[in-house]
């Protein structure tokens, strides 16, 4: 389990470990996707569990360092949806209470925290505390339970067993219950800078570390999560699309229609909503956000169309985003999209 903070996240981790006793209970950390709010919520929960911590960090080496690297810690609680489970590479083996392992033969995984996740601490809150240390609970994304879990949650925050820590961890804190927010006191996750970001992903390994963490919109995390799944920082079908708008030339609708939906509409479609937002920023003389390598492309485009022509096409392709999961023919899809895109850009 990945307990150890990232570069950017010590020093902040310190200065809230250094309240010590004056700790609250509850505490919702929230924050940008794809920075590693989970991990500094884990690095927290690991600290404060050290029986030997370094400059109020955890050692790494001692019995509870150990444990908590095995996920065995008997303080430590994750609660998270089935699929994260699966997601994190742990095979199906999950915490005895507090979370449940896949179902076998499930068709999908389950993706949110249920009510039994959260009614299955309880017998846990009463056990005595290992060496009389915290009880903590870590639970990820918070916005994935549902108002009934919310609510099972919400008594014990409310009345929080002694020497129990809930650290809840967020995207979207407006996407929580107000009464659950209320009850917690809100420590925002730390942004790496650019350097500190670049830097992390070059020891990662990662080619290309500039172009990918634009595409993540500056979140190291997602961008060495999407330098691991896709071939480029950007499809091959939308730099044949901006290549031919920005030379005046027919766009192949049928033929880059085929290429986009190779992969479902929920990635495709981002790509253009990324475009569009891309092609304002050109449009007002400012560098792209996302797709720095096709810069010059973007450029040529959005140089002879009007800005207000390229916010309604940003606007329009924001809609149509919402229609992504829907079940509509992907091929005819495709192509209404793409005709609206070459017809506002050409």
């Amino acid at each position: 389990m990945e307990a150890e903070f990232l570069p950017w996240q010590n020093e902040h981790a310190r200065r809230w470990l250094a309240r010590g006793d004056g700790l609250a209970h509850a505490w919702l950390v929230y924050g940008q996707s794809g920075i590693g709010k989970r991990q500094f919520a884990l690095g927290l929960a690991a600290s404060l569990l050290c029986e030997s911590p370094k400059d109020l960090i955890a050692c790494g080496k001692c019995q509870a360092c150990l444990w908590v690297r095995l996920d065995h810690h008997p303080d430590l609680m994750r609660v998270r949806p089935e699929a994260a489970i699966i997601a994190e590479g742990l095979g199906g083996e999950a915490e005895v209470d507090g979370s449940e392992k896949p179902r076998q033969g499930s068709s999908k995984p389950s993706e949110i925290i249920k009510i039994d996740q959260i009614r299955e601490l309880e017998p846990w809150y009463h056990r005595t505390t290992h060496r009389a240390g915290w009880r903590i609970v870590v639970l990820y994304p918070a916005e994935s339970m549902m108002a009934e879990g919310a609510n099972a949650l919400l008594k014990a925050l409310e009345e929080p067993p002694p020497n129990t820590m809930f650290l809840l961890v967020a995207d979207s804190p407006d996407r929580l219950l107000p009464t659950i927010v209320s009850r917690c006191q809100k420590l925002m996750a730390p942004v790496p800078s650019v350097n500190e970001a670049l830097s992390w992903l070059v020891a990662q390994g990662v080619s290309q570390p500039e172009q990918w963490l634009d595409l993540a919109g500056g979140a190291p995390i997602k961008a060495r999560e999407l330098a691991a799944s896709l071939a480029a920082p950007y499809p091959g079908w939308l730099q044949d699309l901006l290549q031919d708008l920005a030379k005046n030339r027919p766009v192949a609708i049928a033929t880059v229609s085929e290429e986009m939906i190779k992969v479902p509409a929920t990635q495709w479609l981002p790509d253009l909503q990324r475009l569009a937002i891309d092609l304002c920023l050109c449009r007002a003389g400012l560098a792209p956000r996302y797709f720095s390598g096709l810069r010059d492309l973007m450029h040529a485009v959005a140089a002879r169309v009007p800005l207000q022509s390229l916010t309604r096409l940003q606007a329009d392709v924001t809609k149509r985003v919402a229609l992504a999961g829907h079940p509509l023919n992907p091929r005819l899809f495709a192509q209404v999209c793409l005709q609206q895109i070459t017809e506002a850009l050409s």
